[in-house]
């Protein structure tokens, strides 16, 4: 009997948090061995290559990161 599951397809919220540091998570890990965890963007570089070593699956929400304008609308100013 297999329990197998697909991998989470469900995007990151303000609610998933580091399992290294609590942080907010930007990745997910799905383990080849199963189970999941749960990275920091800072830690997800930290750990990245043993991380793709061990992951079956991974995903990547850094980029979000990097859309965030570093400055108010005009109409918000």
């Amino acid at each position: 009997m297999s329990t197998a599951t697909a991998p989470s397809a469900a995007p990151l919220t303000a609610v998933d948090r580091c399992d290294r540091c609590g942080a907010q998570a930007y990745l997910r890990v799905q383990l080849q061995a199963g189970g999941e965890l749960l990275f920091c963007a800072h830690h997800a570089r930290e750990h990245g290559d043993k991380l793709r070593e061990v992951a079956a699956h991974v995903h990547d929400e850094t980029a979000k990161l990097s859309d965030t304008p570093n400055r108010a609308p005009a109409e918000e100013r």
